[in-house]
């Protein structure tokens, strides 16, 4: 049996206490505690997507307080958050490079036979399942857009 993401991230704990790497732990921790609240909430054992679902809104929600730190001037809750995105990304599959996506929003497109911009919904629903944890969603729907409206 192969090692969950969960459980690279709890060895991953115990390795950042033995060299007592204060941020890193702290991230981890952060982590760990929405994973835990997703298992509680909804009375489930997370698989890896589900993870990897529950780390994309932590890298979401983190993006937004830096933007809502620099237009407050707090530079210095900015790059925590962003070292905490540092932390969170280590655990997510390699992301796409922009020619994939693009690759990956044509297929689709033509998959879904999708014509103008109201056909988004559906170009959005198949690559969702497809490219979760592996691209930035809001640049797939970006690139959607584009495709749609040209």
């Amino acid at each position: 049996m192969t090692a969950t993401i969960k459980d690279k991230i709890v060895e991953d704990m115990k390795t950042a206490m033995r060299a007592q790497e204060k941020e890193r732990l702290s991230a981890i921790r952060l982590i760990l505690a929405a994973l835990k609240q997703r298992e509680v909430d909804e009375r489930i054992v997370l698989n890896d997507e589900q993870t990897l679902a529950v780390l994309n809104k932590m890298i979401k929600q983190r993006r937004d307080s830096i933007t809502q730190y620099e237009a407050g001037n707090r530079a210095d809750l900015a790059e925590r958050e962003a070292q905490e995105i540092r932390v969170i990304q280590t655990y997510q599959p390699a992301q796409l490079s922009t020619a994939e996506i693009e690759q990956a929003v044509a297929a689709a497109i033509q998959e879904a036979g999708a014509t103008s911009a109201k056909d988004m919904g559906k170009v959005m629903g198949l690559l969702k399942s497809k490219l979760q944890g592996k691209a930035d969603m809001t640049i797939v729907s970006t690139k959607v857009k584009e495709k749609l409206a040209g």
